[in-house]
């Protein structure tokens, strides 16, 4: 393991993901989203994903030049087509619109259809916190969750993020995938040569498996068990139903070059909390959380994920030397042509 700066992971990754094909803005947009994950500790959704992403770029599964479009909008509505490209650029240009939107009329739905990988969910959703509005987010993704009872995976593992501005501190955001652990985590493991944990995923046969590549061929295991794939299913109707983007079981592999776009959907909801609560809302988010804060061994949800921020931002980022020769390669290799 390396630990290394994050502003030169960054260059890294924008160089390899050009390189590939994509448009300089939406590879800077998506090397910024790459290293955030990787400066919160969350590597499975960090520089892991480089690899495919630039492999997608060049096979033309994703089109690394998309330009982001309005779809359908109204006075707290906005329909964003990421034209089957990365989703990061897509979720800016969506957010820049949203939330000046939420603000004017209360509330806003920003709905993004034919996109992609969204990444760390969290992220979208603080940008909006720290905008003074409650953020709500919602993406499906590749089949890998089999409805409650059934053996075949028709759910992504659909996460689902929730996000709160606070007067004197940073947002509070609550970011949880609806598998039992998020399915990065098995590919993060299938890369290292590592066993998953017992308890994670089930192979083709619905037994329990400690492979990580049974596993990406099997099923996750839902958090909650029945309630899991319950609210993997709403997230469905909210992500794919409602921006008319492919299911989970229609969607391709976010892992490999080839094949049709994913073709995923995300949506989110803005919400004013002033316009709704007026003036006291924080003081009354402010209560609730002391009373957290207050009890032994409690946390508040994405306090450990601000620490480690600040800590990396300090420190660098540990990396593999395996995957920083990995980027360096693809960031010195010869730019890819159509």
């Amino acid at each position: 393991m390396s630990r290394v700066e994050a502003k030169h992971l960054q260059i890294l990754a924008r160089d390899a993901l050009c390189h590939a094909g994509t448009a300089p803005a939406n590879a800077e947009c998506v090397a910024e989203a790459l290293v955030a994950a990787e400066l919160d500790g969350l590597a499975s959704h960090g520089l892991s994903r480089l690899p495919a992403y630039a492999d997608q770029a060049v096979s033309g599964k994703v089109d690394g030049a998309a330009v982001p479009r309005i779809l359908r909008e109204a006075a707290a509505a906005i329909v964003i087509d990421a034209g089957h490209g990365f989703a990061y650029p897509a979720i800016d240009y969506g957010l820049s619109a949203a939330i000046p939107r939420a603000r004017e009329a209360g509330a806003c739905v920003l709905a993004i259809a034919h996109s992609h990988h969204a990444g760390v969910l969290g992220h979208h959703v603080e940008r909006i916190a720290e905008a003074g509005l409650i953020g709500l987010g919602f993406t499906n993704s590749p089949a890998a969750i089999a409805p409650w009872g059934g053996s075949r995976g028709l759910f992504g593992t659909n996460p689902i993020a929730f996000a709160a501005p606070r007067t004197d501190a940073p947002p509070m955001v609550i970011d949880l995938s609806l598998s039992r652990v998020a399915r990065g985590k098995v590919m993060l493991a299938k890369q290292r040569g590592e066993p998953i944990p017992q308890g994670w995923a089930l192979d083709r046969e619905g037994q329990v498996t400690t492979d990580a590549q049974a596993a990406l061929d099997g099923t996750m295991v839902p958090a909650g068990e029945a309630k899991g794939a319950a609210l993997a299913l709403m997230v469905e109707i909210l992500a794919a139903a409602l921006t008319g983007s492919s299911y989970g079981y229609e969607a391709s592999s976010f892992f490999e070059a080839e094949g049709a776009p994913p073709d995923i959907g995300q949506s989110f909801m803005l919400i004013d909390p002033e316009r709704i609560a007026g003036p006291a809302f924080g003081a009354r988010l402010e209560l609730l959380l002391t009373a957290i804060a207050e009890q032994p061994g409690a946390r508040i949800p994405g306090a450990r994920r601000h620490q480690t921020r600040a800590e990396t931002a300090r420190d660098g980022v540990e990396i593999s030397t395996a995957l920083l020769s990995e980027l360096r390669r693809r960031a010195e290799a010869a730019p890819h042509t159509a």
